[in-house]
């Protein structure tokens, strides 16, 4: 099996897109540099490892994209995957024997994209069903606020799971520092005010100016508010991997790659236009690949593309992936540059950052939405959402997946079998319902449409449906309509000869009808269309109930000489 060629770049930017990629590139910047510090917090790391994380992956994924406009750096889904996954391998926090497990996990997180790039399997980002989605991104989104509250109020707690954690915040909450207290809400006000006044602005720029403009003036280390503390200057440091950690980081490596390359090809195409090239699934796993493996050799974090900083691209005029090459030069002119500033930054500005936007991800509207249409995927949603709070977040993936699994071989186990009837009046064949009480039937003609693949699974499942509305009404002839069967499996063929033996035992006719080529081909392969014959094997369902009235009208013998409307 042969990969798929290395793509060229996303798009290459002409001298009139110039500007505006500028533009876009700057702008994006002043939101993505902030947030990805956030994001290296939440996941237990340096916030320089946020800065290098939006110069490397981003700088390399924009050289081997499909997508135009998708900013890679880090999400808050990736980075509290992360953070999990290091925490269990690194307990004790040692800063050292972190960078060396830093390095491990985003290697076989690049390494499990890329394997899956020359495997072909782009397809597995369908995998996850969207209300599966829904409930897992919310228990993320309540676990990272929660892990963000003591930073707010100025507590120190041990974490010990999601409940006994929000617990032990209740109970520590006599204990803030209200100067901290003071400098978060500050921090909101300004993120919500310029959210709401002014969309995709640099709000958390300006949060972040301020933090470290008070920390500066007001000397709020000293008033006892925790600020970041140093952060080094210069290009990050080469780092070597661990072998030694690889076995036990692979589980969290496999989830958090699988949430990478999700959230980027949601993101890719949320954001394409009618002319963009199309996002190319297979590509995309190599682009993500790449700037993982990239990242694994500079200090990076685990890398994906994010929603929200790509409508910041796209809203401010992004043209092409040259905007995100001028967010990786605004992240390493950060780095040289503006490091020093940034360690006066307060966590607790920090964290109003991170809880503002990841409180994004709990959407309860969505979860209304799911609910109104289908009351099964809404259960699914929860139990994703539960599952997260519950086992931990990698742990949540598990849950995540086996959900959407069990969900569709439900789905596929228990397919519907639609007794159908007539319009009254019109030529109109549908499934009788409460709706179209008046809809018209045949005394005697029973027509079922069993719907979607007929399969070891759901064989049994629709033979009793048969057997069950066969005794309801009594029918002398069965029509199978087989319009909707797209694939009928060795078992289920061995049911329908089966079945069509005891009908015929017990005194009704089994008609099949609309058989598409590949499943007449198949009953042909059993000889059950020698024992059905021509005249028990019709084009359509109209068809049979025009044989049924003719051979009814006229006692029978005339529509069992006729040969016409049979399926050849």
């Amino acid at each position: 099996m042969s990969p798929t060629p290395i793509p060229a770049q996303a798009s290459a930017p002409k001298g009139p897109t110039f500007r505006f990629d500028l533009v876009a590139g700057l702008t994006a910047a002043a939101v993505v540099l902030p947030k990805a510090m956030a994001y290296a917090s939440v996941a237990g790391l340096p916030v320089a490892v946020g800065l290098y994380t939006a110069f490397i992956p981003m700088a390399i994924y924009a050289l081997l994209g499909t997508s135009r406009v998708l900013s890679v750096s880090s999400t808050t889904t990736i980075a509290i995957l992360a953070g999990t996954q290091l925490g269990l391998a690194v307990p004790d926090g040692d800063p050292a024997r972190l960078v060396t497990a830093t390095a491990t996990l985003i290697l076989l997180v690049g390494a499990a994209l890329v394997v899956a790039w020359l495997l072909k399997l782009g397809f597995v980002a369908n995998f996850i069903s969207t209300p599966v989605l829904t409930g897992f991104k919310a228990g993320i989104g309540l676990v990272i606020v929660l892990d963000q509250v003591p930073k707010l109020l100025g507590l120190h707690i041990t974490k010990q799971g999601f409940f006994f954690d929000a617990v032990s915040v209740v109970n520590h909450i006599p204990e803030t520092s209200t100067i901290t207290l003071m400098v978060a809400l500050a921090t909101f006000a300004v993120l919500i005010a310029m959210e709401r006044l002014w969309p995709d602005s640099p709000a958390p720029l300006v949060a972040v100016a301020g933090g470290i403009a008070a920390a500066w003036f007001l000397g709020l280390e000293k008033m006892g508010v925790s600020i970041v503390g140093l952060i080094p200057r210069g290009f990050p440091s080469l780092t070597l991997p661990d072998p030694a950690l690889a076995a036990r980081l692979l589980p969290g490596a496999l989830g958090i790659a699988l949430m990478s390359f999700t959230e980027s090809i949601a993101a890719g195409r949320a954001f394409a236009r009618a002319d963009d090239p199309p996002v190319n699934a297979n590509r995309e796993l190599l682009a993500t690949g790449a700037a993982n493996l990239g990242g694994a050799l500079f200090g990076t974090m685990p890398a994906g593309g994010g929603t929200s900083q790509t409508a910041v691209v796209r809203a401010a005029g992004g043209q092409s992936q040259l905007a995100s090459l001028v967010t990786a030069g605004a992240a390493l002119a950060t780095m040289l540059f503006l490091a020093p500033i940034l360690g006066l930054m307060p966590n607790a500005t920090l964290a109003a950052v991170v809880i503002v936007y990841s409180v994004g991800l709990i959407k309860p509207s969505e979860f209304r939405a799911i609910r109104s249409v289908r009351t099964m995927e809404f259960r699914w949603a929860l139990v994703a959402c539960m599952g997260v709070l519950l086992l931990g977040t990698l742990r949540g993936i598990v849950v995540a997946i086996i959900v959407s699994m069990i969900g569709l071989a439900s789905q596929s186990a228990y397919p519907r079998v639609y007794v159908i009837g007539r319009k009254r009046g019109e030529d109109v064949l549908r499934p009788l319902s409460p709706e179209h009480g008046d809809d018209e039937t045949f005394e005697g003609l029973l027509i079922l449409r069993p719907e979607g693949r007929l399969f070891f699974v759901n064989a049994q499942a629709v033979g009793q449906q048969i057997q069950s509305l066969v005794a309801k009404y009594q029918p002398r002839v069965l029509v199978l309509d087989m319009s909707r069967v797209s694939d009928i499996e060795y078992s289920a063929l061995q049911m329908l000869i089966e079945g069509e033996r005891r009908m015929t035992e017990s005194g009704v006719e089994v008609w099949l009808a609309a058989l598409n080529p590949g499943v007449l081909a198949t009953v042909r392969n059993t000889g059950l269309d020698a024992r059905l014959g021509r005249e028990r094997m019709l084009f359509n369902a109209r068809a049979a109930i025009e044989r049924y009235q003719a051979r009814k009208a006229t006692g029978g013998t005339a529509a069992e000489r006729a040969s016409s409307g049979g399926q050849r």
